[in-house]
Formats: C-alpha cells, structure tokens, sequence
C-alpha cells in the first residue's frame, strides 16, 4: 500500500510540474497561434538514447504531439527567419548547434537562448563519427560542446548546460555512445523529418514533411535552421500543425530533484536505423 501511495504522490508531483509548465508556455500575445502546449523534461538517467530512426526507445509523446528540432546552426540569415517564424507563433524548438559556427556567432546563440529555445549539441565540425578515430570523436564532443557553451554562457566548458548531443549524420558509435553515456548527455535521434537536406521547393518539402507526419502521427521531427526552403516553408508548417489539431511539445533538461518519468515502448512497425539525415 505504502509503495502505491508513493507512487501515486510521484506521479500527482510529475502531472503538477508539467502543467504549471505547461501554462507558462501557453502565454502568448499572438491571437490564434499555434503556441506550446507542454513542456517536457528529460532526464538522460531514464531517457539516454531517443529517436526511432536510431533506437529503441522515443520520447512519452501522446498522439498529435510532436518536438521540433533544428540541427546544423547558427547560421545567419536562415536562423533568424526560423527563430522569427516560431516567436510568431510562441512554439519552442530545439536548436543542436555546430560549435565551430556558433564560436563566431555568440548573440545569435544567445538569442536562440532568450527566447526560449533549447541549445543542444551538433560536434565541432559536423563530422562523420563512423570516418574518425575514438581519440577525434572525443574532440570533436567536447569543443563542439565547450564551444557552444562559450557562446552562450561565456565560459568555455566540456560540461553540457543542456545535457542534449546528436550526432551529425546520426552516425554514432558504441564507444562515443558509451562516453555521452558515462557522462550524462542524453542522445538524440529523431522520428520523422523533411529530408531538407535535399534539393527541393519548400512546397515539396512541406508536403514531404507533412505526409510523413500524418503517418507517424506524432515524434521528435528533425528540421535545418541554415536550409532556406526549410525556413520559407515553416511558417505554412506551423499553420498546418494548428489547424490539423497537432500540439507542440517543448524539450527541456530534467532537474535533478524530478522523478522519473515512465519509459515508453518502441511501437510495431518502427523505422529501421538511417543511412543519411542529421
């Protein structure tokens, strides 16, 4: 009984934190926008690896919620028209940065920061992990990170402030999966995504991205801030995510003091690790 009565306290503590969260995310000055509907916290203890493009295991996402996330930046004039496209909209997203660019591009960093969004990491260069030695994975982890952190926090640290890394290609490897791991980084892959990376017109890649959704029906979505059809189409995204009833879903380290989440299962059918992406 006792065991019950805690983990019925547990789980009261967990749905009070979300939903104080959550409204706090609903506040918007935009009349009609497509706002953030939660915000989710994520312990890399019970959720080290996520993505069903790379792994087992996802986010706890309910149907019709997604995360949106954008690799590849900062990169000038693409980040700003994204970060421009999502504050009209009040949704939150999460940024997996390059180090080497965002060294350089210090206010851009602290922009993405201030207004709300979360900073992962993207390695130093946006090296291919599988075409590197265990000793050159390590570096480029920890100036990538150490990087970002400069730019954003001013102190340069191998110390995540967001304990968030996907590897660029999603090309990870046991040992630097091993190493993220020891060190508590929680891995991100993804669930769907618009292949922007390809040559296409935002009308393409929107509809790409949307067919894609409705099949999924929810998931981590994978995006590019520095490709200019993804920052042409992501104001029509948005829009359609509002009016096809999908909420969105903000990504945000755990504290240390919150208690774990229930795991979630790897659905039938789920997709097969990738060969390109990221």
């Amino acid at each position: 009984m006792a065991g019950w009565v805690n983990a019925a306290a547990m789980a009261a503590a967990l749905l009070v934190g979300h939903c104080a969260a959550a409204a706090s995310a609903e506040t918007c000055p935009h009349e009609g926008a497509l706002g953030t509907s939660r915000v989710l916290s994520v312990d890399p203890k019970h959720y080290p690896r996520v993505g069903l493009k790379s792994f087992p295991d996802t986010l706890p996402l309910h149907d019709g919620e997604v995360v949106l996330t954008f690799d590849d930046g900062p990169s000038p004039p693409m980040t700003n028209e994204v970060l421009a496209a999502l504050a009209r909209e009040c949704v939150r997203a999460t940024f997996f940065l390059v180090g080497k660019p965002a060294s350089g591009r210090a206010a851009l960093v602290q922009r993405i920061a201030a207004e709300g969004h979360t900073i992962g990491h993207h390695s130093f260069t946006h090296a291919h992990f599988a075409h590197i030695t265990p000793e050159q994975a390590v570096e480029e982890i920890d100036r990538g990170i150490a990087a970002d952190e400069k730019a954003l926090n001013g102190i340069e640290t191998t110390t995540p402030s967001t304990p968030f890394f996907r590897f660029p290609y999603f090309e990870s490897t046991p040992a630097a999966l091993d190493l993220l791991a020891s060190r508590g980084i929680a891995v991100f892959g993804a669930d769907l995504w618009a292949s922007d990376w390809n040559p296409m017109s935002p009308q393409q890649t929107l509809k790409l991205l949307t067919s894609r959704l409705n099949q999924a029906r929810k998931g981590i979505i994978l995006l590019h801030d520095p490709q200019p059809r993804t920052a042409a189409m992501l104001p029509a995204f948005l829009r359609y995510l509002k009016e096809h009833g999908y909420r969105v879903v903000h990504v945000v380290p755990a504290k240390t003091d919150e208690p774990p989440q229930q795991h979630s299962e790897r659905p039938s059918g789920a997709a097969t690790p990738p060969l390109e992406g990221g």
